[in-house]
C-alpha cells in the first residue's frame, strides 16, 4: 500500500471526475449527433435527454450489478492493481485529459476510453515496466478498437436492410413517422448504454486509487458513492455539449435520415451493451462512428465523406499511444515533488 494523505486522495478522485466530466463533454456527440443532424430534437433538448440517460444508467446497475465489469477491467484488468500508485493514477488521468482536451479543441471524435487506456498503460510501464501489463485485458480492449466500428457497420446496415423490408408496404410518410420515434427510442437506448460503460472507467480509475492507498477496505469492489458520483459527473459533461464534434459526427460524415438515424442509434446501443456485459471498455465513440458510416453506406457507398472518415480512424489508431507518451511523462514529472 502506498500512504497518502486525505487532501491529495481527495485532489486526485477530484482530477479523475474533471475526467469523466470531460469525457461526457466530449463524447456528448455519441448520442445527439444523429437526432440534431435529422432535427428531430434541438441542439439544447438533445445534450439534456442524452445526460438524463448517461445518468439513468446509475438505475440499470442497482437492478444488474454484474453490469460493472468495465470498472473491474480498468481497475485491476490492464494494470496489476497491486502494482498502481497515486503517480501512476494522476499520469493516467493526465495524459487522457490532455489528447481530450486537443481532440476536442481539433473537432475530432476520438475515444476518451481508449485516451484513459493509453494514459494508465504508459503511466502503468513507466512506473513498473511492462511486466505490470495485465494482457489479457489490453487484447480485448485492443481487438475491440478494430471489432467494435467494423460489427457496429455491419449490423447497422443489417438494421437498415430489415427494416426497410418491414415497412416495405408503408407510405413514404408513415414510414417517416414510424422511423422518428423509434429513432428517439433508440437514441435514448444509446445514450444509456453510453453512460453504462464510460462512466465505469473513472469508477475503475478511483477504485483502485482507493485501493492502492489503503483506503478501499476488503475486496476489490467498486463502493456505491463512487458510482454516483462518477454518474453525476459524466451526465453533467455530457449537458454542457461537444459542438465541433456533434457537426462532425452528425453532418460531416454523411447526411442522415431518420431511418439511417434510428438504424446507427439501434447498432450502436447493442454493441455497447454487449461490450459491458463482457466487462470491455469500448470505444463508445468509434462505435457509433462505424455505425453511422453503416448507415450512410447502405444508401449508397458515395454518401459518406470518406476523406472525413479517414481522419477519424487516423485519431483512433493514434490515440492510445500519444496518450500513452503523455501519460508517462506525466508519471515521470512526479518524480520532481
Amino acid at each position: 500500500m502506498h500512504e497518502l494523505a486525505f487532501p491529495l486522495l481527495v485532489a486526485l478522485i477530484l482530477v479523475a471526475l474533471a475526467f469523466d466530466f470531460l469525457n461526457g463533454l466530449h463524447d456528448a456527440a455519441n448520442s445527439i449527433a444523429t437526432v440534431v443532424a435529422t432535427r428531430l430534437l434541438k441542439p439544447v433538448h438533445a445534450v439534456a435527454f442524452a445526460a438524463f440517460f448517461n445518468f439513468a444508467a446509475y438505475f440499470l446497475t442497482i437492478i444488474f450489478p454484474s453490469l460493472h465489469k468495465v470498472a473491474e477491467t480498468i481497475g485491476k484488468g490492464l494494470i496489476d492493481k497491486d502494482l498502481v500508485t497515486p503517480a501512476v493514477v494522476f499520469g493516467a488521468l493526465i495524459g487522457a485529459m490532455f489528447w481530450n482536451v486537443v481532440t476536442w479543441l481539433k473537432g475530432i471524435p476520438s475515444s476518451s476510453s481508449h485516451a484513459l487506456v493509453g494514459g494508465l498503460i504508459g503511466s502503468g510501464v513507466a512506473h513498473a515496466g511492462f511486466t505490470g501489463i495485465q494482457w489479457s485485458g489490453l487484447n480485448k480492449t485492443l481487438i475491440a478498437i478494430v471489432l467494435s466500428p467494423t460489427l457496429g457497420m455491419i449490423l447497422t446496415m443489417v438494421i437498415m436492410l430489415v427494416s426497410s423490408w418491414a415497412l416495405k408496404g408503408a407510405t413514404a410518410r408513415g414510414a417517416e413517422k414510424t422511423f422518428r420515434g423509434l429513432h428517439l427510442v433508440s437514441s435514448a437506448a444509446y445514450s444509456l448504454s453510453h453512460g453504462l460503460n464510460d462512466a465505469q472507467k473513472t469508477m475503475g480509475i478511483i477504485t483502485v486509487l482507493l485501493y492502492s492507498t489503503g483506503w478501499l477496505h476488503g475486496d476489490f469492489h467498486i463502493p456505491h458513492w463512487v458510482a454516483i458520483a462518477c454518474y453525476v459527473a459524466i451526465a453533467l459533461g455530457t449537458l454542457s455539449g461537444g459542438w465541433k464534434i456533434i457537426e462532425t459526427m452528425g453532418s460531416r460524415i454523411t447526411k442522415l435520415s431518420h431511418h439511417q438515424g434510428f438504424s446507427a442509434s439501434l447498432g450502436g446501443s447493442v454493441m455497447v451493451f454487449a461490450a459491458s456485459l463482457l466487462g470491455i471498455p469500448v470505444s463508445t465513440t468509434h462505435t457509433i462512428t462505424g455505425c453511422v458510416i453503416g448507415a450512410g453506406t447502405a444508401r449508397r457507398a458515395s454518401a459518406v465523406r470518406w476523406g472525413v472518415a479517414g481522419n477519424v480512424m487516423v485519431a483512433w489508431v493514434i490515440t492510445i499511444p500519444a496518450s500513452a507518451a503523455v501519460g508517462a511523462l506525466f508519471y515521470m514529472l512526479t518524480w520532481l515533488f
